[in-house]
């Protein structure tokens, strides 16, 4: 896959420490968890959808699906970047694709697919996406599947 993640931000950045490796002497896979969740909050607050949306505002959102892929190992020293974009989404749902490159060579280290779910805290049952985070969303989906290149996902996550 020839992808060009200098066309989607760049969420999170951060330098893989001792502290992150396993005893393979490469990043741990809890710790790509990690880093794609990191970036998904510094996305998420970019627009506020972030903390205090989801401790204050009454409304939230829960991760329902996750699809990882390990494709580069990443080793003490190396600095890495992560990306997203944004697939699809319904009236509850919305679905994307992180890339964790590696940036001495741009290797690409990991994608991780997420379908998140939109919730009323009071009830923790699903709701709608507040307008603006839809017609957020809606402008990202036109703004990514204009790409020249095709976002990898697995075909797994599927929103109807």
């Amino acid at each position: 896959m020839a992808i060009d993640l200098t066309l989607l931000p760049r969420w999170l950045e951060v330098e893989v420490e001792a502290k992150h490796l396993d005893h393979l002497d490469h990043m741990n896979v809890m710790w790509y968890t990690h880093f794609f969740d990191k970036a998904i909050w510094n996305w998420y607050e970019s627009f506020d959808f972030g903390a205090a949306y989801h401790t204050q505002s009454g409304w939230g959102s829960f991760a329902l699906e996750t699809h990882t892929r390990y494709l580069a190992e990443l080793r003490q020293g190396e600095r890495l970047g992560v990306h997203i974009r944004m697939l699809a989404r319904n009236a509850k749902l919305f679905h994307y694709i992180m890339y964790m490159q590696r940036l001495s060579d741009g290797a690409l280290s990991a994608t991780s697919e997420l379908l998140g779910i939109h919730i009323d805290m009071s009830t923790r049952r699903s709701a709608p996406l507040p307008e603006r985070i839809a017609a957020y969303f809606d402008g990202l989906i036109a703004e990514h599947a204009a790409l020249p290149w095709d976002a990898g996902a697995s075909g797994v996550i599927k929103i109807k």
